[in-house]
């Protein structure tokens, strides 16, 4: 299976596509290069040569991070531009990236002791202005890739800090519980990089999870489109309502779950049902994300309890028992939270509703 994994679901490519058909070449050039992508299997070497690209723990005593510009090529990993202690370049691409990857890594390594993606040191390998209008970001198994956008609908894929943290908390979860991008265990795959997105995000504006929007990708999309961004944690399926982009189809209970062959079995799809436990775990366990219920769920997806191709269900034990461990935490907001969303954790009552049929 390809290790790559794309921040912009392809079902919202489809259908830009549908609905902008004067520029419906952009985002079918963009849904053929993701489809490469994804095709690519094995060591992540998805765009030919990679000279120079970091290579996980090999790279352990290098800088931690690098930034790489592709040039509008999608040759990886481009040329180096900066690297961690040098100065901005004024390339704001460029300069984005470096400040959203370091800070994604203070939060894994200053909260929760985890010394990169790898918790070896590896170098973070980071190539921004990849390919021309492309619409994407993406984790390929070895390095972050960030497009530019199209300039019409979307903007730089650097720009929120929290895109920046999506990708990198995919290789974290990579080199953890390896969830397997399909279906549920997919799905939450998806959902652990939108948690530690949103508790960095609001680590870095000092926000309390009542305080904060609980957006994910907010300042993505150019001014004109109706999305405040691409997920809503606290309320799926109402990040945007936009002529050109349809509205989004998240669920946010258990009782919607889609269940389809697309996107790998819709895993940007039900991630809203655990993203949504999420964001009640956090309001109701109180002071920060990243202290409380993201320590929670970090302690979840490290603690060797689950397997690649957890349920919901199962996930959802895993954050009780986290909780029943971590001092200062209680268990029961974050069982009521799945609860909320139509999920009881597997061995603590009756089984968790059946998803809805095919739609």
């Amino acid at each position: 299976m390809s290790r790559t994994r794309c921040f912009l679901p392809p079902y919202l490519l489809t259908t830009l596509a549908q609905t902008r058909p004067e520029v419906a070449a952009r985002w079918a050039h963009t849904l053929a290069e993701d489809h490469r992508l994804r095709a690519a299997r094995g060591t992540g070497a998805v765009s030919g040569p990679r000279a120079g690209a970091a290579t996980g723990t090999a790279a352990a005593t290098g800088p931690a991070w690098v930034v790489h510009t592709a040039g509008g090529r999608t040759v990886l990993p481009g040329d180096v531009v900066r690297s961690a202690g040098d100065p901005e370049t004024g390339d704001l691409a460029v300069d984005e990236a470096a400040t959203g990857v370091a800070a994604s890594l203070a939060l894994f390594e200053e909260v929760y002791g985890r010394r990169s993606y790898d918790d070896r040191g590896a170098t973070v390998s980071v190539s921004v202005h990849y390919g021309t209008d492309y619409v994407n970001a993406f984790w390929d198994g070895t390095q972050l890739v960030f497009g530019d956008g199209d300039g019409e609908v979307f903007d730089r894929f650097t720009k929120p800090v929290d895109v920046l943290a999506h990708e990198l908390t995919h290789a974290v979860t990579e080199h953890t519980a390896g969830l397997v991008y399909q279906g549920q265990s997919g799905a939450l795959n998806e959902s652990v990089s939108d948690v530690f997105a949103a508790c960095l995000k609001q680590r870095l504006l000092g926000q309390s999870p009542a305080e904060a929007d609980w957006l994910v990708g907010a300042g993505l999309f150019l001014p004109g489109v109706d999305a405040r961004g691409l997920r809503d944690m606290a309320a799926p399926g109402t990040a945007y309502d936009d002529p050109a982009l349809g509205r989004d189809p998240q669920p946010a209970h258990l009782r919607d779950y889609v269940e389809t062959t697309d996107d790998n079995g819709g895993v940007h799809l039900n991630s809203g049902i655990p993203n949504r436990a999420f964001h009640l775990a956090a309001v109701a366990l109180g002071g920060s994300s990243w202290e409380r219920a993201g320590r929670v769920w970090y302690t979840a997806l490290t603690g060797g309890d689950l397997g690649p191709r957890v349920d919901f269900a199962g996930f959802a034990a895993a954050t009780v028992a986290a909780a029943e461990r971590l001092d200062g935490v209680r268990p029961g907001p974050v069982e009521q939270a799945w609860a909320e969303v139509g999920v009881t954790p597997d061995g603590a009552g009756p089984a968790s509703p059946a998803p809805a049929p095919p739609r």
